[in-house]
């Protein structure tokens, strides 16, 4: 049996702030919350304590809250009235005095042994935060299919789109140190469920390390969460996050240079990555496309609106490749890749105009279904030819030549080098 680990008085530092946000929960809270206090005073070797975050309950919940405070040592309650998961995860950690900021969902799904490895690396020092995982290959994960399929197609979007390579964006068990909080916490605008992916998205974009901890994990059958308005809400943050980070209105290059880990370099993505982000800016710019055009064809004409609604969709289209189609960060060189992005662009405009011209030609009574064959078969290869010419040309890697400086050559040594000692002996003359 573990030594119980009684917390420290309060004038010591703590360590670790747990917070359990709730919203109608009157009938598990008060097992749940006993449970993980009995976890904490039990296994736990730092100072912690547990934070109800009750937001906007309408039953029994925050009596129940209350009630455990009083109870219970190192239990507080707080009450904000307002409902939201991110609401209570942002107002609660940054009045927080704690090292560590930790949230779990209520329903306490998570295994809690898994606690312990989640907070260590980041007392340490070693990571910005951590996440529970439940799609490593050792974790061990009980629930529906249907909510699997949901989460695997949401992390490889996340994963594909939006530049990032954690596996897990939803599992209700993270932690986060407090100086990376204080930096991230004012750049989160959500403040329902998609809060903790767009924390996650702009920690890693800003070079921060997130470590992940495979968790064991079974489903809450009772959840509140409608899947159908989360998902929804979920692509809306998407877009925005994705749009903010490519046009520079999230600052996140300040966080980066305040605490991300430098030098950072962006995780290498393959060519089915890029062409599965390249897809999706590709029709996000066509529905782009077609709002511009509606709103200027009535005023300037359908030439003018046609010519502005693509000069306007291929200068977001190149900023949000060359983001997160190919990594390349920073305001440096982004003028240059602009401009050659619209030279891009006009080869493309050529290739479809040129079908249409070569059309008329050959068939000077070709119907509309000829032409709309023909176009779509031309916008094909312009697209082709835009991403050859965005990854050969634009964005190209170009590799830095290696500086080789001469250095004198050591004296040969007075006793004989051998076998074990010569390959360290290479290494460092590398």
């Amino acid at each position: 049996m573990t030594e119980a680990a009684t917390p420290r008085d309060s004038s010591t530092t703590l360590d670790i702030d747990i917070v359990v946000p709730c919203h109608n929960e009157q009938g598990t809270l008060a097992a749940h919350v006993r449970r993980l206090h009995h976890f904490c005073r039990t296994s736990l070797q730092h100072t912690w304590r547990i934070t109800i975050a009750d937001n906007a309950s309408t039953d029994d919940t925050a009596r129940i809250a209350d009630d455990l405070a009083a109870m219970l040592p190192e239990v507080h309650a707080v009450h904000l009235p307002l409902k939201g998961r991110g609401r209570a995860l942002k107002a609660v950690w940054a009045a927080s005095p704690a090292a560590v900021l930790v949230y779990v969902d209520e329903d306490l799904s998570t295994d809690l042994a898994a606690l312990e490895p989640l907070v260590a690396p980041l007392l340490s020092g070693h990571s910005d935060m951590a996440i529970g995982t439940r799609l490593a290959g050792s974790s061990r994960v009980v629930r529906g299919g249907k909510r699997e399929f949901i989460s695997r197609s949401y992390n490889l979007l996340l994963r594909s789109t939006m530049g990032v390579s954690f596996s897990d964006a939803q599992c209700g068990f993270k932690a986060i140190t407090r100086q990376a909080a204080e930096h991230l916490l004012p750049l989160c605008e959500d403040d329902a469920w998609f809060f903790d992916t767009e924390l996650l998205v702009l920690a890693e974009h800003a070079g921060l390390r997130i470590h992940e901890v495979p968790v064991d994990w079974v489903d809450d059958v009772d959840s509140s969460v409608h899947i159908a308005s989360t998902a929804t809400e979920d692509l809306k943050g998407m877009w925005r996050v994705s749009r903010g980070l490519a046009t520079g209105r999230i600052p996140i290059a300040p966080v980066y240079d305040a605490i991300g880990r430098q030098p950072f370099t962006t995780p290498h993505v393959g060519i089915v990555g890029q062409l599965l982000r390249f897809g999706t800016i590709g029709v996000l710019s066509t529905v782009a496309f077609a709002v511009l055009y509606a709103l200027f064809r009535p005023a300037i004409g359908a030439q003018t609106a046609d010519f502005l609604a693509l000069l306007v969709t291929a200068i977001g289209n190149t900023a949000l490749n060359r983001r997160f189609t190919f990594g390349v960060r920073g305001r440096a060189g982004a003028g240059v890749h602009q401009v050659q992005g619209l030279v891009v662009f006009g080869i493309a405009w050529a290739i479809t105009a040129g079908s249409l011209v070569l059309l008329h030609a050959t068939t000077p009574g070709a119907s509309h279904g000829a032409e709309v064959l023909v176009l779509t078969g031309a916008n094909l290869v312009a697209t082709l030819v835009r991403f050859v010419l965005f990854k050969a040309w634009v964005f190209r890697t170009r590799r830095r030549p290696v500086l080789v400086r001469p250095a004198a050559t050591p004296a040969a040594p007075s006793t004989p080098v051998s076998a074990d000692e010569r390959p360290v002996l290479e290494e460092r003359a590398g």
